[in-house]
């Protein structure tokens, strides 16, 4: 919310400097955004653009709130407005006004006749222009001064455009319609609460009026409403509607009906000093369920465990008196009679920021608490690593199958046509994978592929827990407690004997390319001599040992054929840089007479 620093002022006589106020607003009330120096007409002002956050929205997106923290906080005098707004005595009315719905909570109404509508005076357009509405006209105006001074919306209507003097607050009905005041075609449901006349709607309430009974320079006679109105009622019709207006920002994050009273007369008083001729009538207030009185018990001794920050009682108390708490007070345990206006105030935890918020955020320091207590384990997580180390530890790589599976004990309700039952077992998931791997093991430098998996089956009466393992031959599978269990004693021990764990490498996301390679070589020599030469001028492209995957010996010499790999961690490999790699192999087979490529 936009403050300006010229209207606290009208509050706050002994206000500090903007900076030093910004900070005071840092430390102990809402996040000051942005601080902007103003200049016009009227001389300087500073705007403040003060995060205020939803749990202090009901009482700080106001002028007159703000100003209220302040004072308190700094311990310098609040002028209360109240004895300004002088409204004369108030004629009999016939304004009646009927609520049907319970969403509803407090709805006041009074008729002003003989106004006369036109341009606001200039403090009060200097106003609104400095925190950035637009003046419309002297009756709307004043009604934005009231929201945006104490923070309770209101609204006229032009009593003449109504079919009586009757004001009701109902439910619309489905498919009801009504034109906004910014032109905006809304159409209802039952959900959405509306005030209307005997005959049309007239606004949505807590969210935006409507042209029907807008105010304008022929308006003589006006109806005014100060109401309170549930808070989620208002939300959902205003996001049903897509409509975002600052009324139902303040309606949405709640209200005390309590408020309405001053907003009443504060708008009066504005209308009467802008439209010295008009009358008054009586206020017809009807207030169903006024809340009741709420006490607060806390302690500081909590408020300190809360914070982590050592606030003693004295100095509890002292924070109490200073932000007017009624209060009593036993030893450390106080109990407090919650403000009509805090609604914020339910618990302890609630007090604790309070507190914190008074005494200053800086005072809490940023240290890790001490935590001191034996961490439970899972027995079911420390046997499924136990068993994962041990199979990797035996030279097994760990896969993941589909629980999905064509067949099986439980079926589900919605799936691909070929994946309509749970997996009832691992085996046939981890062989088709080890089927799979098999295929590349040249290029993984291993001649056969040993794979595990850990996860749970889907019986047709339970779950089970088990580990399957094996080669493309064959795949052992059997519960976790059993494997656990049948090595070397209890799944306990071995549990607890936790084998070291193996450290992941990452494999590279590219593809390889192979390539294959056969020389003659004199049968007295073996092919070491050979794959050492392969191995140091494959360069750091060659990702595997070259493996030898075929000799024959004929006419005193000896074919050794071997397989290179070749791959990148960090880009595609071309054809064009192996065959590179592999010239300048060749280059160095061809320097030793004795040896002859195929």
């Amino acid at each position: 919310m936009k403050i300006s620093y010229n209207w606290l002022k009208w509050y706050l006589p002994q206000i500090p400097e903007p900076q030093k106020l910004s900070d005071v607003f840092t430390y102990h009330l809402a996040e000051v955004e942005s601080l902007e120096k103003r200049e016009s007409p009227a001389g300087e002002d500073w705007i403040f653009d003060v995060n205020i956050l939803p749990n202090r929205a009901h009482d700080l997106l106001s002028h007159q709130g703000i100003a209220r923290e302040i004072s308190r906080l700094l311990k310098i005098n609040f002028v209360d407005p109240t004895p300004k707004y002088k409204v004369p005595e108030s004629r009999p009315t016939n304004l009646e006004i009927k609520t049907e719905t319970e969403k509803c909570r407090r709805y006041m109404g009074r008729i002003i006749r003989n106004v006369k509508v036109g341009p606001s005076p200039d403090w009060m357009k200097e106003h609104l222009e400095a925190i950035g509405q637009r003046s419309i006209n002297s009756v709307v105006d004043a009604a934005n001064i009231v929201m945006y001074d104490c923070g309770q919306p209101t609204h006229a209507f032009d009593l003449n455009k109504l079919h009586s003097e009757k004001i009701i607050i109902r439910l619309a009905e489905n498919g009801e319609e009504m034109t906004t005041l910014d032109n905006k075609e809304v159409k209802f449901s039952t959900d959405d609460m509306v005030i209307a006349d005997d005959e049309k709607v007239l606004a949505i309430a807590g969210v935006k009026g409507g042209k029907l009974a807008e105010v304008d320079a022929n308006t003589t006679d006006i109806v005014l409403e100060v109401a309170n109105f549930e808070p989620t009622s208002v939300r959902k019709t205003a996001q049903r509607q897509g409509i975002f207006t600052d009324a139902r920002k303040r309606f949405e994050n709640d209200l005390s009906p309590e408020l309405a009273p001053f907003a009443m007369q504060a708008l009066t008083a504005l209308i009467l000093e802008v439209c010295p001729e008009a009358t008054v009538e009586e206020i017809v207030d009807i207030y169903k369920d006024k809340p009741k009185e709420r006490v607060l018990p806390f302690s500081s001794e909590r408020i300190s465990k809360i914070l982590g920050l050592e606030v003693s009682a004295e100095e509890v108390e002292e924070i109490l008196k200073q932000h007017d708490y009624a209060y009593t007070r036993e030893g450390g345990d106080f109990e407090i009679i919650v403000p009509v206006m805090r609604l914020d105030l339910v618990g302890q935890e609630d007090m604790a920021e309070e507190i914190a918020r008074i005494v200053g955020y800086d005072r809490v320091k940023p240290e890790i608490p001490k935590i001191n207590f034996a961490p439970k384990e899972n027995s079911v997580y420390l046997k499924m690593t136990w068993a994962r180390n041990k199979l990797l530890g035996e030279g097994y790589s760990e896969t993941i199958t589909y629980s999905f599976t064509e067949k099986g004990e439980r079926e589900v309700l919605e799936s691909a046509s070929d994946k309509k039952f749970l997996r009832a077992n691992l085996s046939d998931g981890l062989k088709e994978s080890a089927r799979l791997n098999q295929l590349n093991a040249p290029f993984f430098g291993v001649t056969t592929v040993k794979v595990f998996e850990i996860g749970t089956v889907f019986l047709k009466d339970r779950e089970e827990m088990r580990v399957a393992y094996g080669d493309q031959k064959k795949i052992t599978e059997v519960t976790l407690d059993e494997f656990c269990n049948a090595v070397e004693g209890s799944a306990k021990t071995h549990v607890t004997a936790r084998p070291p764990l193996h450290v992941f490498k990452m494999w590279s996301l590219y593809p390889f390319i192979s390539r294959d390679i056969a020389v003659w070589i004199p049968e007295s020599q073996g092919p070491e001599k050979l794959e050492t030469l392969l191995r140091e001028n494959g360069t750091d492209l060659l990702v595997k040992n070259p493996q030898m995957f075929d000799s024959f010996t004929k006419d005193g010499r000896t074919s050794y054929a071997f397989r290179l790999v070749f791959q990148s961690y960090d880009r595609t490999l071309t054809d064009a840089e192996v065959n590179q790699v592999m010239e300048a192999i060749v280059a160095k087979i061809k320097d030793n007479s004795e040896w002859e490529i195929r």
